[in-house]
């Protein structure tokens, strides 16, 4: 079976050379890979939370799109499409929406962050916060598991939204009892060049140090190239490779030979001028024959609208009947169906979270909180009545606190540690357990 692996690209503004290499061009050539089925969309729905110019939003479209395919992505061969275009998707969040806690969303990064400043500023907490802010996970999730994606390769700073995903998929499945969702993994990616920009900070729009992919043309990107800042030493002088942009860039877009050659030359005392010429060079000789295929889609826009439309359709044909299966088991079934019986309790909890009693050594009474794939999300402390460990077990679902600590995290009741966490286990896994035990 072919993995499916997904890769949202939101539409706020124009790709720059860091882009390309640190997303771009690892995603198409991983888009090749035998077994793997890829799904890439243009975030037009995520680019709203961040973005209120509507010409800046349609314009990044248009340029990521044509970069995409510049690039080598071949529509053919993955499932490119806008999201706004699945119908589906939308729908699919209300549905998720229905059933995930609000303090999961509470605890998102940044809703937090929102707060946290809002906080220093001394004005309300939600000031300037929007729905599209504090729900974006859920539109993420949506946008996942809409296609059961197994794999979902992201940064560091977007795990969190990942691990919500899983944990709003596998509460849906709980809920209404049945293997709609696959739970995605995540897939860090560790390996992502990163590169320095003009000033030697990470290239980034907002620090305004970005080297154009496209933008402007060659003579943009030879001024841009020119602009970066080196050091006060003369040509003949012996230079730094390790400690220079220039060395880092060069060696982002060359060959190991090509590289060390280059290294060589810094350490003989190649002037700073024609260093950058030779990086120049390299740049140009990788992006030249890509920029004229992106212009001539700029250009074509009609020619972009067919691709996006025919991988929306593509899309489609996979979301159409996902929803209409997703309708029937939330109860927005055709009358002529039939009502259908309500699950038995006892079998959708053999397939979700359960407590586990056990008892120690020393006589000692504890329990366990298991997640639905058998994994330990909490341990008890020990009573030494069994009955009192039985009750602290009935009153975590409704009544517990998850507190964060700096061992992981705990569970209270009346402001006292009864359960804490096990080694690796995640508090919105926890979370979420708890909450499907409520009523049990």
């Amino acid at each position: 079976m072919n993995t499916r692996v997904l890769t949202g690209i939101t539409t706020t503004g124009t790709p720059h050379l860091g882009n390309y290499a640190g997303a771009i061009r690892p995603a198409v050539r991983a888009s090749t890979q035998s077994g793997v089925d890829a799904f890439f969309f243009l975030a037009d729905y995520h680019a709203l939370i961040k973005c209120d110019d509507p010409a800046r939003v349609a314009r990044s479209r248009l340029e990521l799109a044509a970069t995409w395919l510049a690039c080598g992505l071949d529509p053919e061969r993955v499932t490119f499409y806008r999201q706004s275009d699945i119908l589906e998707i939308p729908e699919l969040t209300w549905l998720l929406t229905c059933v995930t806690p609000k303090g999961l969303m509470n605890r998102a990064h940044a809703y937090k962050a929102s707060v946290d400043a809002n906080a220093e500023k001394g004005v309300d907490p939600d000031d300037g916060v929007t729905m599209g802010l504090f729900s974006y996970p859920i539109l993420m999730a949506a946008d996942i598991v809409m296609f059961n994606a197994h794999k979902v390769p992201v940064g560091r700073d977007q795990v969190q939204h990942l691990e919500m995903a899983r944990d709003i998929a596998d509460r849906f499945n709980r809920l209404y009892g049945g293997d709609f969702f696959v739970l995605p993994e995540v897939q860090i990616e560790e390996d992502v060049a990163t590169l320095p920009g003009l000033d030697g900070r990470k290239m980034s729009k907002s620090y305004n140090n970005t080297i154009p992919l496209f933008e402007g043309g060659a003579a943009a990107l030879r001024a841009a190239i020119m602009r970066i800042v080196t050091d006060s030493k003369q040509p003949g002088e012996p230079k730094d490779a390790e400690s220079s942009h220039l060395y880092t860039l060069y060696r982002a877009f060359a060959t190991t030979a090509e590289s060390e050659a280059f290294r060589s030359r810094l350490e003989a005392g190649m002037g700073w001028g024609d260093a950058k010429q030779a990086l120049y060079e390299k740049l140009e000789g990788e992006l030249a024959p890509m920029r004229e295929r992106y212009d001539a889609l700029i250009a074509n826009p009609a020619r972009l609208e067919e691709i996006l439309m025919a991988g929306a359709a593509k899309a489609r044909k996979l979301a159409t009947p996902a929803i209409e299966r997703l309708r029937e088991a939330v109860g927005l079934r055709n009358l002529n169906a039939g009502v259908v019986k309500k699950a038995v309790k006892a079998e959708k909890a053999s397939k979700g979270a359960r407590f586990v009693s056990f008892r120690e050594k020393d006589g000692s009474f504890r329990f366990r909180l298991m997640a639905a794939d058998g994994n330990e999300l909490l341990t008890s402390i020990p009573y030494a009545d069994a009955k009192l460990a039985g009750a602290a077990m009935k009153r975590l679902p409704s009544e517990a606190t998850l507190q964060v600590q700096a061992d992981g995290f705990a569970a209270l009741l009346d402001g006292a540690t009864v359960a804490a966490s096990a080694p690796g286990a995640a508090i919105e896994a926890a979370q979420a357990a708890l909450d499907s035990l409520i009523g049990d």
